[in-house]
């Protein structure tokens, strides 16, 4: 099925994004008993979401925690609806990886290839397939996430000397 060489590499977590209805529970659990530092907020009428940006680790293997709620929670899309609302992955070349994905037959979400809530370009797969793009995220949305060139580089380093 694939038609080339892969043109991109997924280099490792970027992200996990957790919704509720009540973002004061989730900042009980990963804030004040786990101790993630928060390093931003952001709200969206657009995505319905207010969320707290929070952080665990450092430097390229520093990997954010968003929790989020709804700001209306009638309406979607409906970040509270599953508790692990998304995980990102870092790629270190984007719009190379969703030009082939989308040959590939992978379907994206609406909006494509934009700047996220912390600051980096982004693109979403949807959970699931469709007839035109038939591969999805088989239930779970995978947010596609621009890697930094620090962080480019710091797997690069670690790829060409492993432990």
């Amino acid at each position: 099925m694939m038609s080339a060489a892969r043109p991109f590499k997924v280099l490792g977590i970027q992200q996990i994004a957790i919704g509720g209805p009540d973002k004061l529970k989730l900042q009980k659990l990963w804030i004040d008993l786990f101790g993630l530092e928060v390093t931003g907020t952001f709200k969206s009428e657009r995505e319905n979401v207010d969320e707290d940006i929070c952080a665990i680790g450092s430097g390229p293997f520093k990997v954010e925690v968003d929790l989020m709620q709804p700001l209306d929670p009638e309406k979607k899309p409906a970040v509270h609806t599953t508790p692990l609302n998304h995980v990102g992955l870092w790629i270190d070349d984007l719009p190379a990886a969703v030009k082939w994905l989308g040959e590939q037959g992978l379907r994206f979400a609406p909006g494509g290839i934009r700047t996220g809530a912390a600051g980096f370009d982004i693109c979403f797969v949807h959970p699931k397939g469709s007839e035109e793009f038939p591969v999805g995220g088989e239930g779970v949305l995978i947010e596609l996430v621009q890697a930094p060139p620090d962080v480019v580089r710091a797997f690069a380093s670690l790829a060409a000397n492993p432990r």
